[in-house]
């Protein structure tokens, strides 16, 4: 039943409210341009997905009352009122206003909101007012113009619908004691605001929320603001609480946030701040929230002192939800999270569960002053916010936590995987044009790797290429100056400038004119140094060739290049300012070795003559060490990556995991093993599997039997990174078949399986041994992880679980699996997206889950919930491993046969997915052979 249904019982002027929305679109556009006497008809306002830039919002007024229990129809609603004040910046009679599933109540003047104006101001009436669905506006015709300069209030009533959509003002679900709670939660980001009251909802529209929330009685109310004011009273012979909460900073539609829950907290003091940390009750009573809890003061301490701005806002609330859809939202004072992102369990949790607590705590709590003290004018720019936010998230997280070395990790989780899809033709600029950026889904697309970690990534080099000092003075001059305001990119430049100026800099251009190249232009180069000749050129890479790309700057880039030669001393940072120089302190002699891109500051890949590439294959087997950690890393990634462009043989990129028997390092090992996965996604339905199989667990059985002999599987090393290496030893030896690893798993999972209370496993090895027991058993086996799931109190144990259960080799059990993925009572709408495609990761399972996507695309598409899946990761994930012919043939009929309902923000994914199974067709033509005599030859000589 749809929302016009449910809106009927409210009032009795809802029939009336439907015929105004439905009024003819010809008449409205004939009065429209009847209005413009003597002038060209043009297109009505109404029509573009910009607001008109004659309001500009000032405060708004906004009453809440969610219903936690569903109406008679079975719906959950909620009825609200708001009075927003605006002034006219230029003369109008037209009010629009972005609205969105919302059922309006018609006052006496029987429109869909009533004007006014303060001091008794004359306020013009309403002459006709309609919901315009396509654009999503409330749009108010009037009887003559508003003044220029003067303030008028709009004033509507309405009902919604409290969906558990993940979307806007939306429903939560829980048991706790056996006892379903519900949760009114939001999120307005981006464009959902509109979904709970009519608003001006883009991000320049900045403005002052003064929020009333009206809840039952014994639940909390929460809000951006501290609460001022709860009083017990009666509305329609209901007992309900009032809850006021003080007037939020000036800010963006989109950092509201609204909870009402049954939820407890924990609370602490940090200077002149309150912080709390909410969840469900037996989690706070268990102590899941006491991690964060003390992550939080130490975080901001870090920011106000890194911004060199004071923490505007009284609170900070932090929130943990049991459905969310992303991973948290930077609500301004309110922040709020999916469960596994803020609980941490000592016992239970895993040191990835605590990593990902600090570092997601410490990217939300950097957009409280970048992105909500100062904000993008529009979504165009979100890398700016997005980008800015990934990179100094390091930085909070090893304030707070400064024995694991996270800083390096950027380079594993941000620029090497970001490198993969900004490689292909189908890449995009980190900044688009303004204009081509305007529907939801196209701000929707803006949310991906390229804004989050290739962001990070150039902004981590513009850090060190000016300093750290001189990177931080510039940032904190442009939060000052624009603080509750809006920018474009180029003015963080112009303030960056000034501290280059300031602090006499050497640069070979302004800064933007160095970063115009990294964010106008898409991907990136690859560096080639020819120490024979000293020969040092730049190229765009693409992992397939596409010779009609252009680009403003034709794929040129202004390079910053820190290096060393094999004497171990780093030389002066060199910039590469054309496409091809000479450098003849690169030459090199005899046994002499040139490493470029120290610690991957730079964001490039780097290739270099076979002279040189074989020195420092050689260097890797003879002593390792000798290179710098994360050069180990990138030397495998980017020898894999180079050879998936043709530009080194397959067998050439091998060659660098050989030395891998001898590494005990996290960051190298990790690096192979990202780069393997495609090895296995490509090959591992071919004879190369068995070949491949044998050479990986000869690499992976010293790593084993290092960790067996240094902390055996009941506990676990003392460093952060050790900790996650012991786990890939674990997992590749038994994926690979090293019996005594299976054996091990197999047995811990049996103990917990004849004792279900009492889980010996340490939580860092759940994962690798639920996944290899599920894998190796039975029915019996995914049963028992099946009601482990159901009955998880913990959701970081319940994600693991999840994400095991997707092991097996049952064909049936995934079939069964991928079918609770869209029942909400079996798997929560926000986990589908990772499930499925975590089955289309097991070669078992590939045909399966992209069977079911494409009989339940228009479903899943248009009716299961518009904040329920990524679509974007959804298609990305079921055709990862296409590799054949028919695959691709099945990927454009599927294009083809829903191009009518569209892919919202699916679209680009859809696109590079064609594009890079056409790669992955051409690389498996190419390479197939010569890998399989590779892995051969390697099995025979170990």
């Amino acid at each position: 039943m749809g929302l016009v249904d449910a809106c009927c019982p409210v009032s009795k002027w809802c029939a009336i409210s439907v015929v105004l929305a439905m009024l003819s679109v010809t008449t409205i556009v004939t009065l429209w341009t009847l209005t413009l006497t003597g002038i060209e008809a043009r297109t009505p306002p109404w029509t573009s997905h910009r607001l008109p830039t004659t309001l500009k919002p000032l405060k708004y007024t906004v009453t809440l009352w969610p219903r936690l229990n569903p109406d008679p129809n079975g719906l959950y609603l909620f009825t609200g009122n708001s009075t927003v004040e605006f002034e006219c910046v230029e003369e109008t009679d037209l009010i629009l206003i972005h609205s969105n599933r919302l059922n309006y109540t018609v006052p006496e003047n029987r429109h869909l909101g009533v004007v006014s104006a303060p001091d008794g101001v004359f306020a013009p009436g309403v002459r006709l007012s309609w919901l315009e669905g396509s654009t999503q506006y409330l749009v108010l015709q009037l009887y003559s113009k508003l003044v220029k300069g003067q303030r008028y209030r709009l004033y509507t009533a309405f009902t919604g619908e409290l969906a558990d959509d993940l979307a806007g003002f939306y429903r939560s679900e829980y048991l706790e004691d056996g006892v379903k709670k519900i949760v009114a939660t939001s999120q307005m980001h981006p464009t959902h605001a509109r979904k709970t009251f009519p608003c001006f909802d883009e991000p320049a529209m900045k403005a002052v929320f003064h929020i009333t929330l009206i809840h039952p009685r014994g639940t909390t109310a929460l809000s951006n603001g501290l609460e001022t004011n709860v009083t017990d009273t009666r509305i329609s012979e209901v007992d309900v609480t009032r809850t006021t909460f003080e007037p939020t900073e000036i800010m963006s539609s989109y950092l509201l946030a609204l909870v009402v829950c049954d939820y407890s907290n924990l609370s602490a003091q940090q200077g002149d701040t309150l912080i709390r940390i909410w969840a469900r009750r037996s989690a706070i009573e268990e102590g899941h929230g006491d991690y964060a809890l003390s992550l939080t003061g130490p975080i901001l301490d870090f920011f106000q002192e890194y911004y060199n701005i004071t923490y505007p806002l009284s609170k900070s609330d932090q929130i943990a939800l049991p459905d969310f859809y992303f991973g948290a939202m930077e609500n301004w004072g309110l922040v709020t999270y999916r469960e596994t992102n803020l609980l941490y369990d000592p016992l239970t949790s895993s040191n990835r569960n605590r990593e990902t607590t600090a570092t997601i705590i410490a990217h939300e709590l950097a957009h409280m002053w970048f992105g909500n003290l100062v904000t993008l004018k529009w979504w165009n720019e979100v890398w700016l916010n997005e980008g800015f936010a990934s990179y100094v998230s390091y930085l909070g997280a090893d304030k707070a936590e400064p024995s694991w070395r996270v800083k390096d990790l950027i380079v594993l989780d941000d620029i090497h995987r970001v490198f993969a899809v900004d490689a292909l033709a189908s890449s995009h600029p980190l900044s688009s044009p303004e204009d081509s950026i305007v529907l939801p889904h196209q701000i929707g697309e803006q949310f991906d790797a390229i804004s989050y970690s290739k962001g990070a990534a150039v902004l981590r080099m513009l850090s060190d290429l000016l300093s750290e000092k001189v990177f931080v003075q510039g940032l904190s001059s442009y939060l000052n100056c624009f603080a509750h305001g809006n920018t474009v990119g180029t003015d963080l430049w112009e303030h960056l400038q000034k501290a280059v100026k300031l602090n006499g800099v050497v640069l070979p251009g302004t800064v933007q004119d160095i970063m115009n190249r990294w964010v106008l232009q898409m991907g990136f180069p690859v560096v080639t140094v020819d120490t024979t000749t000293g020969i040092v050129s730049q190229e765009h890479f693409l992992l397939s060739p596409a010779p009609n790309l252009t680009s403003p700057y034709n794929y040129e880039w202004l390079i910053p290049i820190r290096w060393m030669k094999s004497s171990g001393l780093q030389k002066d940072l060199r910039w590469l300012m054309n496409s091809t120089e000479v450098n003849m302190d690169m030459k090199t002699a005899g046994d002499e070795w040139v490493l470029a891109n120290i610690d991957v500051t730079g964001y490039y890949r780097v290739h270099y003559d076979r002279g040189n590439w074989d020195k420092l294959i050689g260097q890797l087997k003879a002593d390792h060490q000798a290179i710098p950690l994360i050069n180990r890393a990138q030397l495998v990634d980017d020898a894999f990556n180079l050879a998936r462009a043709a530009i080194v043989p397959s067998t050439h990129a091998l060659q660098t995991t050989v030395y891998l028997s001898a590494e005990r390092e996290y960051i190298p090992w990790q690096s192979a093993l990202d780069n393997m996965q495609y090895y296995y996604l490509m090959l591992d339905r071919t004879d190369v599997y068995g070949p491949m199989q044998d050479y990986m667990r000869s690499l992976v059985t010293p790593l084993y039997l290092h960790f067996n002999a240094t902390s055996g599987w009941t506990n676990v090393p003392e460093g952060h990174t050790d900790k996650y290496n012991q786990v890939n030893a674990l997992s590749l030896a038994c994926s690979t078949g090293l019996k005594e690893c299976q054996n091990l798993t197999t047995s811990l999972f049996r103990q917990w399986m004849d004792n279900a209370t009492h889980n010996t496993i340490h939580p860092n090895l759940r994962l690798a041994v639920y996944c290899s027991a599920v894998a190796a058993g039975g029915a019996a086996e995914w049963e028992f992880g099946w009601e482990q799931f159901k009955y998880a109190t913990l959701a970081s144990d319940a994600s693991r679980l999840l994400s095991a259960l997707t092991c097996t080799m049952n064909k049936t059990l995934l079939e069964r699996f991928l079918s609770y993925t869209l029942q909400p009572a079996m798997i929560r709408k926000q986990d589908a997206t990772s499930v499925i495609t975590s089955i289309a990761s097991n070669r078992e399972g590939q045909d399966l889950a992209w069977g079911f996507v494409r009989d339940n695309w228009n479903y899943i598409h248009t009716q299961y919930g518009v904040g329920s899946f990524n679509f974007a990761a959804l298609i990305s994930g079921v055709t990862t491993r296409f590799s054949t012919a028919e695959e691709l043939q099945q990927l454009v009929e599927f294009k083809q046969k829903h191009s009518a309902t569209g892919f919202g923000s699916a679209e680009l994914a859809l696109n590079q997915a064609l594009e890079r199974t056409q790669a992955n067709i051409l690389w498996l033509q190419q390479n197939k052979q010569d890998v399989l005599q590779w892995f051969t030859n390697q099995t025979l000589t170990h």
